[in-house]
């Protein structure tokens, strides 16, 4: 049976709902990475082994990533059971407050070492809300879609998550600029206090959001699956690899907006931090316009073709950018960064969200999105980790770590190559090809 199309103006509402909320939760999300390469190194660690504090803050901005496969484990089976609505809220709720306590928490000099132990924590619980917010958005968006443009509003989560990575580089420009005495005392924590109105503005939002037609009619038709990861890894396993290969991808954007930042401003290069952020700022600022062109391409011609062309595409550009920060032009890496991070990135960033959400079917698309991108974003966390050890003791090894970035750019390109091409399938027969159809009765329940 077809699945009916969405009331008239549901799609628009489910990817404004998926855009905000998406903004919003990532706004959190990122300004973490600014305050670990910039703040957290000379707050939370050991001032007196400079490169050695920064090493840890970068370990902690991927301690979320590690906590997320297994938050994508309970809330991708929560999702699949109980809808894709529930997910939302929740985990937008959870992010408000985790960022909320890591502005409030005492400082390394208050409180030794318990300080960065409740850092950690904090980070945790941000990474567990990661791990179903984009999985939940994207089920949400791709199924209230109308099949010939499933990519063009699925594609409005991760326009969301640039919007949000803009809108917290943007907080942290005058806040980088105070002087050093008030940044290191106060002026670091606004902007994680400012997720009180994430909670509010989020919850009031996505609770008026309707269930999508395709999951109302799986929980009453066939009714909803009893254990999705059993399903999902007897029937999608190979699609699930393909997913955590393809989120390796992530690692570009961590590298770039991470690392990159710590060894543009460290003393090797020596650039302004508020030089810095603008650069990410307007990258991000770009990729608001270019995610959804991307998408919209991928509705004519396919997903695959747009995504090769960023996966393969980004590993040369990455390696353009961060020559670019070894000569300490401003101009080149503006432009430069601009093209990397807004341009090439975003034709795989803007076309995952429905490529990885078209290889599953209803009943465990959101267990099979969250956790097969979980795993890999888990990677690509740990990718700043590893970059700064690559780059040696002095930090500035950049072509070690564009290399790096360059081979985890691989794995995305032979995910895309073995995968099937989806644009075109109904929404009602996604997934199909894995399903066999004489498993169906033991893991469905009424």
């Amino acid at each position: 049976m077809s699945v009916p199309d969405a009331p008239p103006g549901q799609p628009a509402k489910a990817a404004t709902a998926a855009w905000i909320g998406s903004a919003l939760e990532y706004y959190d999300f990122f300004i973490y990475g600014s305050a670990a390469a910039l703040i957290f190194p000379k707050v939370f660690f050991d001032e007196s082994d400079p490169a050695t504090a920064t090493l840890l803050s970068l370990a902690t901005f991927g301690v979320a990533y590690a906590a997320r496969p297994v938050g994508a484990l309970f809330l991708g089976h929560f999702g699949d059971r109980a809808g894709r609505k529930n997910v939302m809220v929740f985990t937008l709720i959870l992010m408000g407050v985790s960022t909320f306590l890591i502005g409030c928490l005492p400082t390394r000099a208050q409180v030794g070492g318990l300080a960065p132990v409740l850092l950690v924590l904090c980070r945790v619980l941000q990474g567990i809300s990661a791990a179903g917010e984009q999985a939940s958005a994207n089920s949400m968006t791709l199924e209230h879609a109308p099949p010939h443009r499933r990519g063009f509003f699925t594609s409005f989560t991760l326009s969301g998550t640039q919007g949000g990575q803009l809108l917290a580089t943007l907080v942290f420009i005058p806040v980088a600029a105070l002087p050093e005495d008030q940044l290191l005392s106060w002026g670091w924590r606004l902007p994680f206090w400012l997720s009180v109105a994430v909670a509010v503005v989020g919850y009031v939002i996505r609770r008026k959001l309707e269930e999508t037609p395709a999951f109302a009619r799986q929980a009453a038709s066939e009714g909803v699956v009893k254990l999705p990861l059993v399903v999902l890894m007897r029937e999608h396993w190979a699609d699930v690899l393909r997913v955590v290969a393809g989120a390796l991808i992530a690692s570009v954007s961590t590298i770039f907006t991470v690392w990159a930042l710590a060894y543009a401003t460290s003393d090797s290069v020596g650039m302004s931090r508020s030089s810095m952020l603008w650069v990410s700022a307007l990258a991000n600022l770009v990729a608001l316009a270019a995610i959804p062109l991307w998408a919209t391409l991928s509705d004519r011609i396919g997903r695959r073709p747009v995504y090769l062309a960023g996966a393969a595409g980004s590993a040369v550009t990455m390696f353009l950018y961060l020559w670019a920060i070894s000569t300490g032009s401003y101009p080149l890496i503006m432009v430069l960064g601009i093209v990397t991070f807004g341009v090439v990135y975003s034709a795989a960033n803007g076309v995952w969200p429905s490529f990885y959400g078209e290889m599953f079917s209803t009943r465990v698309r959101l267990s099979g999105m969250a956790i097969g991108t979980q795993i890999g974003f888990a990677v690509a966390g740990f990718a700043v980790t590893f970059a700064a050890q690559i780059a040696g003791p002095d930090g500035d090894d950049w072509s070690s770590v564009a290399l790096f970035t360059a081979a985890l750019c691989v794995p995305p390109v032979i995910a895309v190559l073995s995968a099937r091409e989806t644009h075109s399938v109904p929404t009602e027969r996604l997934g199909e090809q894995s399903r066999p159809e004489a498993s169906q009765p033991e893991t469905v329940t009424a």
